[in-house]
């Protein structure tokens, strides 16, 4: 009886090392705007997929972006697209894949303020700017009359790397404010006046958090898990927004309707009046040749469950991201087809 246990008990072990060694890893790297819903879809598929391990780096857009061009990960991810030029220095051409809609927010650190700042473009680019560098300004108290500011300092705090969440607010605040596309531009890595610089939204997130006084810019999901205080912003109607599933969705409402064929699109500042401005899709960088033919499996198979049963716990807490219209998912899976 204890040889058979035994020899029940190898098998079983053998068994698990064949399984070990058959799992399919594969290795990417990029953005930390998506990180959250990320981290949960890879893990989910994991356990559906108990052959299939995806190890995702949160080292931002512009690392993602190096790395895929290296070849050292299977796929980036990235917030903003790629050139051009990007595209051209890549062995294998990369395709975009939308997964999520986000939204970047305007964060602060003022304790005892109650209602929510509403900021325009740009009196937000005046404060990155080191323009505009107390609390009680009068551009920041003409936008919020009857609210009793602070006279304290800003403290600006912003993205030290290269990063797609910084192209996005960039990208923005180029399209509104003239001040701030001559004297910066929409960059990932912009020439920054001064302030606080962080690696991720993780810890732009925490530095606001734990400085009074601070400002800065991170994913809707960041805000809303640490429970921070946030902007209402001024989009392209003139309305004041706050960031939300249903803001971010209404932004992405036109850019659906006439998606370019390769998925390359800001939609910041977009048209109408319940819109948020400063919303985005976030894309993953799939390789248009994959050899390995079980990688090839492994990563097409992500990208069909992550455009369907994937979506349905974006929006759940504590993610908090908008999911994709139908008419871009459709499109999406159209483009699988294209990976050799």
């Amino acid at each position: 009886m204890k040889i058979s246990n035994c020899l029940t008990l190898a098998a079983v072990a053998g068994f698990s090392v064949a399984g070990a060694v058959s799992a399919q890893a594969i290795n990417a790297a990029g953005a930390t705007f998506p990180y959250p819903i990320y981290s949960r879809w890879f893990d989910s598929y994991k356990k559906l997929h108990s052959g299939v391990e995806i190890n995702y780096q949160s080292i931002g857009s512009g690392a993602g972006i190096t790395q895929l061009k290296e070849g050292t990960v299977d796929f980036g991810a990235s917030d903003r697209p790629m050139t051009d030029e990007e595209i051209a220095s890549c062995k294998v051409k990369p395709l975009h894949f939308p997964t999520v809609l986000g939204a970047v927010v305007v964060t602060y650190n003022l304790p005892g303020l109650k209602q929510d700042l509403k900021l325009t473009p740009e009196v937000i680019a005046r404060i990155f700017m080191l323009k505009i560098t107390k609390w009680n300004d009068p551009q920041i108290a003409r936008l919020n009359p009857g609210v009793k500011l602070p006279n304290d300092d800003i403290v600006v705090v912003h993205r030290a790397e290269g990063s797609g969440t910084t192209f996005i607010f960039t990208d923005f605040l180029t399209k509104t404010s003239p001040e701030w596309q001559k004297a910066v531009g929409a960059n990932q890595s912009p020439k920054w006046p001064g302030g606080l610089g962080q690696k991720g939204n993780e810890a732009v997130a925490g530095t606001v958090k734990q400085t009074p006084g601070a400002v800065g810019y991170v994913e809707l999901a960041y805000v809303l898990q640490n429970r921070m205080q946030s902007a209402v912003v001024e989009n392209a109607e003139h309305q004041f927004v706050k960031a939300s599933l249903e803001s971010v969705t209404a932004a992405a409402a036109g850019a659906a309707k006439s998606m370019p064929a390769d998925f390359r699109v800001s939609i910041t500042n977009a048209p109408g009046k319940t819109s948020y401005p400063i919303s985005s899709f976030t894309w993953l960088l799939i390789p248009s040749k994959i050899p390995d033919a079980k990688k090839k499996a492994a990563i097409t198979g992500f990208l069909k469950w992550m455009l369907n049963e994937g979506q349905a716990v974006a929006p759940q807490a504590p993610l908090y991201y908008a999911p994709l219209p139908k008419s871009v998912v459709a499109l999406e899976t159209k483009q699988i087809l294209q990976i050799q």
